[in-house]
């Protein structure tokens, strides 16, 4: 396998830009609308979200013809269902995915005092191991299940420690800067994808946790091609590449909806430093692990993924 040199823009799915003011006074009118209507949502809880969320999910089934489709064939074909269970499970996906942007007007509520009341720890050992680390640490998560509460439990980890995450620049600026400012509002770092290696490593060798969620569809330059769900996909480098140049502890990690609760599930981990073979083995190890990790939570609960994404569009050149 050859690597690509490396870039200075990691791909990490859709997101924001730097790093976020959250008392900054929104500058125009569309981001006073915004704004305003986060406060209104935020107003109405987790069950109010979670109603809404819900509703929104089913306009978007009738609306979206086309991702509805791509959605149910992408199921059939992956998982080996049939097309009336793939139709439904892309249903409830829906649902799902109308709920994770919802949430995240929710960020700032959502944290470690809910453990017992709305959050489940599926392993404390597990988290108390992360806690206990003095290692880098790269959070590789997915878009499944309430992704953006990840935010919310990695901005109050931790305070004298680096805590950031990487994300993808949305196109349009104000929606962007909103996006921004929820995902940072529990002190989170949030850091654009085109200027990520050298803030990221600085963050790393200060024993530093980043959040990357891998599990999206990437350019040709940017990826390596493995198996992910039966079929060869584009997995982003980028991730695997900072965590083995900061030789970091790699913990994937999901938040998995349980009705009106949510259960942080943690995977043991892969230590990089311990990897044999040379950097472009070590890259190919790490973006192995965290694909095989996404993979195993996503078969666990295939409702909760972003299956409208066209997550095979990016194919190898031929001879690869």
């Amino acid at each position: 396998m050859t690597t690509p040199a490396p870039r200075n823009d990691i791909s990490t799915g859709p997101g924001t830009d730097d790093r976020p003011d959250s008392g900054a006074a929104p500058k125009n009118l569309m981001s006073r609308l915004l704004h305003m209507l986060a406060r209104a949502l935020a107003r109405q809880g987790f069950d109010g979200v979670t109603r809404y969320g819900n509703a929104l999910g089913a306009l978007l089934w009738h609306c979206l013809p086309g991702r509805r489709r791509l959605a149910a064939r992408a199921i059939a074909d992956h998982l080996g269902v049939s097309r009336q269970e793939a139709t439904r499970i892309a249903r409830e996906s829906f649902a799902h995915n109308a709920r994770s942007f919802l949430e995240l007007v929710l960020v700032g509520q959502f944290g470690f005092e809910l453990v017992g009341e709305r959050l489940i720890i599926d392993n404390p050992d597990r988290l108390r191991r992360i806690t206990a680390s003095q290692r880098p640490l790269v959070a590789a998560t997915a878009h499944l299940g309430a992704w953006e509460f990840m935010s919310s439990l990695l901005g109050q980890w931790q305070l004298d420690r680096p805590r950031m995450v990487v994300v993808r620049r949305n196109s349009n600026r104000t929606l962007n800067d909103f996006i921004f400012a929820m995902r940072g509002v529990r002190g989170l770092q949030v850091v654009d994808h085109r200027n990520a290696v050298f803030t990221v490593l600085k963050g790393l060798k200060r024993n530093g946790c980043v959040g990357f969620l891998v599990d999206h569809n990437c350019r040709r330059d940017e990826a390596i091609f493995l198996p992910f769900l039966g079929e060869t996909a584009a997995v982003n480098l980028g991730p695997a590449l900072l965590a083995v140049r900061a030789e970091a502890e790699v913990w994937p990690a999901f938040m998995i909806r349980e009705g009106d609760r949510y259960r942080l599930c943690i995977d043991e981990p892969l230590d990089t430093a311990t990897l044999d073979g040379d950097r472009a083995e070590k890259i190919e190890a790490v973006a192995r692990f965290y694909t095989e990790a996404v993979e195993r939570a996503v078969r666990a609960h295939p409702e909760q993924w972003f299956w409208m994404h066209k997550r095979w569009k990016t194919r190898p050149e031929q001879g690869d």
